[in-house]
């Protein structure tokens, strides 16, 4: 079995194709794009908790070291030549500022010796502060291409956050609500991988007209795979 084979049957992740690309979604959050040896995540939304706390709102301020924790955690797993980091990177525009030296440190252990692109997001669409990589508002490689918001209507190859994907499904009376990564085959939306990410369900009206046939394949995750769940399947809420 070749590499990229090898990458697209990992324990946990579910095989998927966009724009005749084969990628697997990890159940950790990510998705790897073996031909390419490319890793994607999106909204790690770091210093979220400092960044609330400087408007008063006092929350646990832990988010960034378990974000980059698990982060560090895929890296090492997949051990990519690039690594695009979809938008909302940080909180805000001065998150990386304020990112405390230890976390600074394990970041940039992260980037060495890699292509790191950072997608410009809504919350940080300047370059972060005193951090290696490329800033860009969006990056195309190998038909496939990276931005922060969906674009409206057809976009084939297009890989996206932004909307923070959940999906929910009703089973023998039981509801089961998770993040998802959303596809149609054409595009995908990337779940939202920072600690403190909230979710937005993919039958809500910020989703209407992104996807074929109205609603998407939700690839939910669960604690120890992804389930690829038909669009008749999902209910709202």
């Amino acid at each position: 079995m070749n590499i990229a084979a090898r990458d697209l049957t990992r324990a946990g992740c579910e095989t998927i194709s966009v724009a005749g690309m084969r990628a697997a979604c990890d159940q950790r959050g990510v998705l790897h794009v073996p031909e390419l040896d490319l890793l994607v995540v999106s909204d790690l939304h770091l210093e979220k908790g400092s960044s609330h706390a400087r408007r008063g709102r006092l929350i646990p301020p832990y988010d960034t070291a378990v974000t980059l924790q698990r982060l560090a955690e895929v890296v090492e797993d997949y051990q990519p030549r690039i690594i695009v980091s979809l938008g909302d990177s940080f909180h805000d525009g001065e998150g990386a500022a304020r990112l405390p030296e230890p976390f600074r440190a394990s970041l940039m252990a992260m980037m060495s010796g890699r292509e790191w692109f950072w997608i410009a997001g809504n919350h940080d669409p300047d370059a972060p502060a005193d951090l290696p990589g490329a800033t860009v508002r969006e990056l195309a490689v190998g038909g496939l291409v990276f931005r922060h918001e969906p674009s409206r209507g057809h976009a084939e190859g297009e890989i996206a956050g932004h909307l923070h994907p959940c999906a929910r499904i009703v089973q023998r009376g039981r509801s089961v609500r998770r993040r998802c990564f959303a596809s149609d085959g054409a595009r995908l939306i990337m779940p939202a991988f920072g600690a403190f990410t909230g979710s937005l369900n993919v039958l809500a009206r910020a989703y209407k007209g992104m996807f074929r046939d109205g609603a998407p394949t939700a690839y939910m995750i669960g604690t120890s795979r992804v389930y690829p769940i038909a669009g008749s399947l999902l209910r709202p809420g």
